[in-house]
């Protein structure tokens, strides 16, 4: 192998590896859809491929990715952000209780660079509700609090 092809397929390994890192994988229930919150750092510009699976009774299920398993394809939707993706699977019952994976790696390579897994079981499911909006988008709380002088000021809030 020519050495500068080499050299640069190990730079481009330790960019990846150190620049996107999944940093934490959630799981609440959503209405009758499972809601996987999949946050990683976002510091280099190489594109990533991300794949959410589900390993029940030791067999791995793809449900978003590349090669996607076709009973899971039409109840599946990605909401993709720079540092969040956010997996909904629709439907959730019991049969899809098990340990959800979320993966990111360099296309081409195996799914090895980082990923997290959480345990999801029906009846130990949080709602979502409330807990979606102060995670996906703090800027209204942020708002609120650089606010809070001029509320107190005009005697809207006493603290």
């Amino acid at each position: 192998m020519n050495p500068a092809l080499s050299i640069a397929l190990l730079l481009t390994g330790l960019q990846v590896a150190g620049g996107q890192k999944v940093t934490s994988l959630t799981a609440c229930l959503e209405d009758q859809s499972l809601r996987l919150d999949c946050r990683h750092e976002n510091t280099t510009t190489v594109p990533m491929q991300i794949e959410f699976s589900l390993t029940r009774d030791a067999k791995k299920h793809v449900l978003f990715g590349t090669i996607p398993e076709h009973t899971y394809r039409s109840r599946t939707n990605l909401t993709n952000r720079s540092t969040l993706k956010v997996l909904y699977l629709s439907g959730f019952t019991s049969r899809d209780e098990g340990l959800y994976t979320c993966e990111l790696y360099l296309p081409g390579q195996p799914p090895t660079y980082s990923n997290r897994n959480v345990s999801v079981l029906r009846d130990k499911l949080v709602k979502c509700r409330g807990v979606g909006l102060l995670a996906q988008d703090a800027s209204w709380l942020l708002l609120l609090l650089l606010s809070l002088p001029l509320l107190q000021a005009m005697d809207f809030v006493s603290l």
